[in-house]
């Protein structure tokens, strides 16, 4: 078995044990978890892409960084760690949204099922954003600033490639669900485990997804070399 694929299992037990922890495990089995899991996966992508011969995208490694930091920064409480922790995610999209419009994600939105996916995000906000921008106060307009770059991240994941385009529409609802929650208007029914569980799966899903597209790009440009 490859090693990038023990990794990738590691993550998932990882993830699996801190969704759990989140619910209803206790509050260090969270904190013992929840750093581990971007770390892991920028290791499956680093060791994937080594796999294929080629090397991991700085800017996917980057954004796995800065998510990172999220992560921690919003394992406290408080208005300060809240602030931080977007802006580390903020700094996570932007990183996603240049790596997909590196690969020629901009291109592909001229098609008319890639921009209904674009307007269609933007009336998901046009919704969204009003229903809590009473209960955000002070945190309305970066919370709304935020969700924009949170609707490109999404739409160009989209454009890039269908698997990493479920992954940025799962982390866009895991966002969307901790602003509802910020702003005091409600939550899913059941054990609080959507968040977690949506963020790692759309996490998942982009970094394997990038790497899955990397690897069949590497093994055509061998396969022309060959010939």
């Amino acid at each position: 078995m490859a090693t990038s694929r023990v990794v990738l299992i590691l993550f998932a037990f990882t993830a699996t044990i801190n969704v759990m922890a989140s619910g209803n495990g206790p509050a260090s089995l969270d904190w013992a978890t929840k750093p581990l899991l971007m770390p892991l996966l920028a290791g499956f992508l680093w060791l994937a892409a080594r796999e294929a011969g080629g090397r991991a995208d700085w800017l996917l490694l980057a954004g796995l960084l800065f998510a990172t930091g999220g992560d921690i920064a919003l394992m406290f409480n408080g208005t300060l760690a809240f602030i931080v922790g977007m802006a580390l995610f903020l700094s996570c999209h932007v990183c996603y949204i240049a790596a997909f419009v590196r690969a020629g994600a901009l291109a592909r939105l001229r098609r008319p099922a890639l921009l209904a996916v674009a307007i269609g995000y933007l009336l998901v906000l046009a919704v969204t954003i009003p229903w809590l921008w009473p209960g955000l106060g002070s945190l309305a307009i970066p919370v709304a600033a935020y969700a924009l770059a949170l609707a490109a991240m999404a739409t160009t994941a989209a454009a890039y490639d269908w698997r990493v385009g479920v992954g940025g529409a799962l982390f866009l609802v895991s966002d969307l669900l901790i602003a509802a929650r910020v702003a005091g208007a409600g939550e899913l029914p059941g054990p609080p485990i959507w968040v977690m569980a949506t963020y790692a799966v759309g996490q998942a899903l982009i970094v394997t997804g990038w790497a899955g597209r990397v690897s069949e790009a590497n093994g055509a440009s061998l396969q022309q070399v060959g010939a």
